[in-house]
């Protein structure tokens, strides 16, 4: 993909955003807009359908663009990437910032579609549930669009006040989405993922909504034992999108660039 990575502000180009998804590429584009006036940004568009190739992908942009050390600032899927990225590759990681991240243990995420579902409406419900079966459905044509969908009926879920926006990724790949996360939940029910925490040795920062469907223990509890210097920040009426949360966009900015400046 020739623009491969987003490249925001002006050098020194040392805070890299990971999406989430997987495969919502270009979804930190309003994160991205706003931080670039401080800092230089790169945005990496996720385009490789495994998750060494993203690792490997992430590896050689950071050793193009950036000015590395950088700090890896992962949303959602995102923050279990710069995870697994900053636990392989340290070299290039000076701090790793996740946000709204995924549990780290399966237990926590049992009740996470339940939770989603009870907050929408009944014709929303059966919506999200016949997407889930059309997308498991073999040669059923545009499955790119219908995980769009699905992802905009999952934002209202995962909000509590959000702001009105137009925001959507430049490309979503079911393929992508399918691929990636086969292997991602193996690797967290296996306990890897968690051995790939244990291993990372810079500072980490977890910033996380009280209303995100993925409850706050799935992160706090679990990663706190095992990283030396961890932090872990909660914002008050924020969802799962901070940037989009009417009441906690402004403190939501006003922590993240605090943490990029220090």
């Amino acid at each position: 993909m020739d623009n491969n990575p987003l490249i925001y502000g002006e050098h020194p180009y040392k805070v890299v955003l990971l999406h989430g998804g997987p495969g919502a590429q270009g979804e930190m584009a309003p994160v991205a807009r706003v931080l670039c006036e401080k800092f230089g940004i790169i945005e990496p568009l996720q385009t490789r359908d495994s998750i060494d190739g993203q690792v490997q992908e992430l590896r050689a942009i950071i050793s193009k663009h950036g000015d590395h050390p950088v700090t890896v600032v992962g949303f959602s899927w995102g923050a279990w990437l710069g995870v697994i990225f900053s636990s392989l590759y340290p070299e290039f990681v000076r701090k790793l910032v996740l946000i709204s991240s995924g549990a780290f243990h399966p237990k926590y995420s049992r009740t996470l579609l339940d939770n989603r579902l009870n907050r929408l409406n009944w014709e929303e419900q059966e919506e999200v549930l016949d997407i889930m079966d059309l997308l498991e459905t073999p040669d059923f044509p545009d499955k790119d669009a219908l995980l769009c969908r699905f992802g905009q009926l999952m934002k209202k879920a995962d909000s509590w006040s959000p702001i009105p926006h137009e925001g959507t990724p430049l490309k979503c790949s079911f393929e992508i989405f399918r691929k990636i996360w086969c292997e991602a939940t193996e690797l967290r029910s296996s306990g890897k993922l968690l051995e790939l925490a244990e291993k990372i040795n810079c500072p980490v920062v977890a910033i996380h909504g009280d209303y995100d469907p993925t409850p706050i223990e799935g992160i706090r509890e679990t990663l706190s034992p095992l990283i030396m210097d961890f932090r872990f920040y909660i914002l008050e009426k924020c969802g799962h999108y901070p940037w989009y949360e009417s009441q906690a966009r402004d403190r939501f900015f006003a922590l993240l660039e605090k943490i990029l400046g220090e």
